[in-house]
């Protein structure tokens, strides 16, 4: 099938890099996997997988929480950067990427 149609999209440079990453070690080109993916689009009638916002483990979840609660996970944070136990956001997500990749 021929291909003549040219997509200009804009997206996070980070985001794309590391799906550049993962796709160059399936082998897959970018422009293949769109592709896949606009194709899968057609052939389920929707989004080809579960579009959901991850579930907050219920200690993290202040909706769920007593005031008591609330209070004392505060404290222990503030309790925490008294004691220096920090990180700069960079360190932190960086950190986060590796261990869940």
């Amino acid at each position: 099938m021929e291909k003549n149609t040219t997509m200009n999209l804009r997206v996070n440079p980070a985001i794309k890099q590391q799906a550049e990453d993962v796709l160059k070690q399936l082998g897959i080109p970018m422009a293949t996997a769109i592709d896949m993916y606009l194709r899968q689009i057609s052939l389920t009638g929707g989004i080809p997988f579960a579009v959901s916002l991850p579930k907050v483990p219920a200690a993290l979840n202040a909706d769920n929480m007593t005031a008591a609660e609330l209070h004392a996970a505060l404290k222990a944070g503030y309790d925490d950067v008294e004691a220096g136990n920090v990180r700069d956001a960079s360190s932190a997500f960086s950190a986060f990427r590796e261990s869940h990749r």
